[in-house]
């Protein structure tokens, strides 16, 4: 279940909207509870290259990115995902 995206850049990072970027996450969220979890992140991650980083990574990305400290990724807080992802994980979010 890799990140489908239209190309890559010049630059090499992946590209794609950011509703293309939720709805790719979202078929992560395994119990359907509308937000992503540590251990779900680290799958979305692992399955789409094989490891980009590691459970103890995902646990870091989840305090950096949850805005409202619940532990998990809310539909309020994958923005902020995004713009991690653009910094750390090689993705570009197109913003039409």
């Amino acid at each position: 279940m890799a990140i489908k995206t239209r190309a890559y850049s010049v630059d090499g990072k992946r590209e794609m909207t950011i509703d293309e970027f939720k709805r790719w996450l979202k078929k992560f969220d395994d119990d359907k509870d509308g937000r992503i979890s540590r251990d779900e992140l680290a799958n979305a991650i692992r399955v789409s290259n094989g490891g980009w980083f590691s459970r103890r990574k995902s646990k870091r990305i989840i305090r950096s990115v949850d805005a409202n400290g619940s532990g998990f990724i809310d539909d309020n807080e994958i923005k902020n995902l995004a713009e991690f992802a653009e910094k750390h994980l090689n993705v570009r979010i197109l913003h039409w």
